[in-house]
C-alpha cells in the first residue's frame, strides 16, 4: 500500500514538473513572437476566401511577422455574408491600433462590410477578391457576361459539373455546402500550383453555404478608405476583366501578378509587398 502511495507521489510530481516546463515554454515562445511585433506598426488582419481556410496565409503571415507586423490570419465561417461580416467585425473591435484588413476572394465581400465605420481600418488589400457596391451580391457579380473574346469564370455553366452539393445540419430553406469538385479543383482555382499542392487545397476545401452568394451588401468601406488591389492575370475563378473593373471602381491602387486565383499562395512575397506598401500609407 505504501509502495503505491509513493509511486502515485512520484507520478504526480513528474506531471507537475512537465506541466509547468509546458506553460512555461508556451510563455517563451509566445513572448519571443511578440517581441519581434513592431507596436508602432499596423496590425494586419488576413481573411481568406470560400474553398480555403487561414493556413492559405501562412506563407504571407510568416513573411509579415518576419518584418515586424502583428498578423491576425482569422477564421471565415463561410456560412453567410451577413454572419461572416459580424464575426470579423468582432474581431477587428478587439485590436487597438490602426489596421490593415485585407481579404482573398469572398474575403472580399467580408472586409468590404467588416470594416464599414471602423475608424481603426486605415487600408483594405484585396487578393484576387470579390469587391461589391451595396446592393450587390456576389452571385451577381461573377454571373456577369465576359466582354468578348474573354472567358468566363471556370465555376460558371451547369453547377451540378462544378459543385458537390452537401447538405449541412440547420440549413435553412434547403440550403446545401458548396465543394468544388476535387477533379476540377486543380485546373480551375490552382492553376499555377504543382498538381500534387493542388490535391491537397482540393482534399482540404473548406465549403460556403450556397446562400452567402445570393445575400445583398451593405454599405462598402472601400468608399471611406484607401484601398489597394492584386489582379492575378492567370486566375480562373474570377477572370481579370472582372477583377479589374471592381478595382477601379473601388479607386484602389492595382497591382498585376502572373498569379492563379490563390496568388498569396504561389506568390506570397508579391502579397507581401503590397500589404506592406499599403501598411506604410497609413503612416503617412
Amino acid at each position: 500500500m505504501k509502495q503505491n502511495k509513493s509511486n502515485e507521489l512520484k507520478i504526480w510530481r513528474v506531471m507537475q514538473i512537465t506541466i509547468t516546463l509546458t506553460i512555461a515554454l508556451a510563455f517563451i515562445v509566445t513572448s519571443a513572437g511578440s517581441a519581434r511585433a513592431d507596436s508602432n506598426k499596423p496590425s494586419i488582419v488576413l481573411v481568406h476566401g470560400a474553398w480555403a481556410d487561414a493556413s492559405n496565409w501562412s506563407g504571407v503571415t510568416a513573411r509579415l511577422q518576419a518584418d515586424g507586423y502583428t498578423v491576425h490570419a482569422v477564421p471565415n465561417t463561410l456560412r453567410g455574408l451577413s454572419a461572416d461580416v459580424a464575426y470579423v467585425a468582432s474581431i477587428l473591435n478587439t485590436i487597438t491600433g490602426p489596421i490593415v484588413l485585407v481579404g482573398h476572394s469572398y474575403g472580399g465581400a467580408v472586409i468590404t462590410n467588416a470594416a464599414t465605420g471602423n475608424p481603426n481600418v486605415k487600408a483594405l488589400v484585396y487578393v484576387d477578391a470579390f469587391v461589391p457596391d451595396e446592393g450587390e451580391s456576389l452571385l451577381q457579380l461573377a454571373s456577369t457576361p465576359p466582354p468578348p473574346g474573354q472567358p468566363a469564370s471556370c465555376l460558371g455553366g451547369d453547377p451540378t459539373t462544378v459543385f458537390n452539393f452537401v447538405p449541412y445540419p440547420g440549413a435553412q430553406n434547403g440550403d446545401v455546402d458548396l465543394y468544388i469538385k476535387p477533379e476540377l479543383f486543380p485546373s480551375c482555382f490552382a492553376n499555377d500550383l504543382s498538381v500534387r499542392q493542388a490535391a491537397v487545397l482540393a482534399a482540404s476545401q473548406r465549403p460556403i453555404a450556397f446562400s452567402a452568394l445570393l445575400e445583398l451588401s451593405g454599405t462598402p468601406a472601400w468608399k471611406t478608405i484607401p484601398s489597394w488591389y492584386l489582379i492575378g492575370t492567370l486566375d480562373k475563378v474570377i477572370p481579370p476583366y472582372a477583377q479589374l473593373f471592381m478595382a477601379q471602381r473601388a479607386n484602389a491602387h492595382i497591382i498585376q501578378v502572373k498569379a492563379s486565383h490563390p496568388a498569396m499562395i504561389s506568390h506570397p512575397s508579391a502579397a507581401v509587398d503590397l500589404i506592406e506598401k499599403a501598411a506604410r500609407e497609413t503612416d503617412n
